[in-house]
């Protein structure tokens, strides 16, 4: 079974507060160094809310973590089995669709690995994610449009797609059938700036 949103939230936030805390920074120091609200970090950190993946990503990225990371225990060399049904939700769509973050890699290279589902009608709009990220799609049921950086890609069943995560794009289902695919996106030097940077923010 999945985890839970709150338990989710509560596991986010406690990673958050322990890696902002690991640093030094204050709730300050991260709300500006993320471009997001002090307002935002505190709620985060209290697990108070079910932050969106965008946000997720802009603390994973000035923690310098990668996003894996603050979904999941720190990593050992030795395999890890996430089973079905236990991945991390951490998108969930109005009519049911969920994106699923099923297994990662540790920075500073990290790669995710999601299970995506979009049930007719829904779309979740992406902001750009750090410079030389790249996502890849393959679509395993149904119809999808993907919009990369205002150009759209219908793509079917079986259809793949390559393209930058690093301009805004977003999935969509305008469809009347159910849609599944799976997404591996690579943010290549997470933490490179802010682990090679002394200053506190």
């Amino acid at each position: 079974m999945s985890i839970d949103p709150e338990s989710l939230a509560r596991v986010i936030g406690a990673r958050v507060r322990q890696e902002r805390k690991s640093r030094d920074w204050t709730l300050d120091g991260l709300a500006a160094a993320a471009g997001v609200s002090r307002r935002m970090v505190v709620s985060v950190e209290q697990g108070a809310v079910n932050p969106s993946v965008g946000t997720l990503l802009r603390l994973s990225d000035a923690l310098g973590v990668g996003l894996p990371a603050l979904v999941e225990p720190p990593a050992d060399d030795s395999p890890k089995v996430t089973r079905h049904g236990s991945g991390a939700v951490l998108w969930s769509g109005d009519a049911g669709g969920r994106g699923v973050l099923v297994a990662g890699t540790e920075p500073p290279d990290v790669v995710e690995l999601w299970d995506w589902s979009l049930a007719p009608g829904e779309r979740h709009a992406s902001e750009a994610h750090a410079p030389g990220t790249r996502e890849l799609l393959h679509v395993q049921e149904g119809v999808i449009t993907v919009d990369v950086d205002g150009e759209a890609h219908e793509l079917g069943t079986g259809d793949a797609l390559a393209f930058r995560g690093d301009v805004d794009h977003a999935y969509a289902n305008p469809h009347r059938v159910p849609a599944r695919f799976s997404l591996s996106v690579f943010e290549p030097g997470v933490g490179a700036g802010h682990r090679s940077e002394g200053a506190r923010p």
